[in-house]
């Protein structure tokens, strides 16, 4: 096969993205070739295609079948179940991905259900890890109604936090409570989680004034960890309040940097597990064919659900 089908930004098209004819995949030695059976959208990699030149191809999510093992011996064999992600590409009939990047599904875990893990569940799971033991410890997730936000707080309860989730829309109250919020905060100014306490640990993906005020919240080595800036990037906070609070920290996460010291395979594992457990749940709210992509994809930018857009491949 010299073509196959995968998801290109086309500036000429209605949302600018839309299935075309690319290359088939030339796998490296330590790369499956995947037919991928379902890919996930983050907003992430939406955003992007929104200004990226024409012909770039996105997608970090895929769940599939290996179809041809990697040369080097490494990794699943061919029919095996996988869940991975790649920098960019993923949303293609068959894809090369690296085999540190690839996890094996249980049994009871749907292609569906795995599609919904590598970047919003690892993302949620490295930055929880920056906090070190949560059991008893209270930790603080804001905009929490979003796919690593309710990652975040399943994983934070299944550690034994006292988790506080921050929401802007009332809407979405039950949402979080149902994934294992003990408080919720809702609204632009987070000020009244204070009511709560001192953080050891805040999950942050906001910015603007609501790191600002985050910064000011931990407790004493508490660290806040942002992946984003969603509400704004300039932050204006009081540097005396937080260097006075005794080894406070602002960590800055980039997923692709942490899988540097962690491949995602290790992660996407412990995850599994606890999905095939029935102890994390992802959350979909739109199941449909990869067709229409450009449509979920500004469903997703105009924040018209909280839960997770999985896109069934049609090969």
């Amino acid at each position: 096969m010299s073509k196959i089908r995968a998801v290109v930004v086309d500036p000429n098209v209605s949302g600018r993205l839309a299935l075309r004819d690319v290359d088939a995949p030339t796998p490296a030695v330590n790369e499956a070739v995947i037919r991928v059976a379902a890919i996930s959208l983050n907003r992430g990699e939406v955003r992007r295609s929104t200004t990226a030149e024409a012909g770039w191809r996105p997608g970090w999510d895929l769940a599939g079948v290996v179809e041809t093992p990697a040369a080097d011996g490494s990794g699943p064999a061919a029919g095996t179940r996988v869940v991975g992600l790649l920098r960019s590409g993923a949303w293609g009939e068959l894809v090369s991905v690296p085999t540190h990047s690839l996890a094996e599904l249980p049994s009871s875990v749907s292609f569906a259900q795995a599609a919904t893990l590598p970047v919003a569940g690892l993302t949620a799971y490295h930055a929880l890890l920056k906090g070190g033991s949560l059991l008893g410890r209270s930790v603080l997730i804001t905009g929490a109604s979003g796919g690593v936000g309710h990652f975040a707080i399943q994983l934070a309860r299944l550690s034994g936090a006292q988790i506080v989730a921050h929401i802007r829309r009332p809407e979405y109250e039950t949402f979080v409570k149902d994934a294992g919020a003990h408080f919720v905060v809702t609204g632009e100014d987070i000020s009244s989680a204070s009511e709560y306490g001192y953080y050891h640990l805040i999950v942050e993906s906001v910015g603007g004034n609501t790191l600002g005020t985050a910064l000011g919240l931990l407790a004493e080595d508490g660290t806040v960890v942002l992946f984003g800036t969603s509400g704004g990037t300039e932050v204006t906070f009081n540097a005396q309040s937080f260097y006075g609070t005794g080894g406070a920290s602002l960590y800055g996460l980039i997923l692709f940097h942490e899988l540097r010291r962690e491949s995602a395979a290790v992660g996407l594992k412990r995850l599994l597990s606890l999905v095939a457990a029935d102890q994390l749940r992802p959350i979909i709210d739109i199941e449909a064919s990869w067709t229409e992509i450009a449509d979920v994809a500004q469903k997703l930018l105009d924040r018209h659900f909280p839960g997770k857009a999985v896109l069934h491949i049609s090969n």
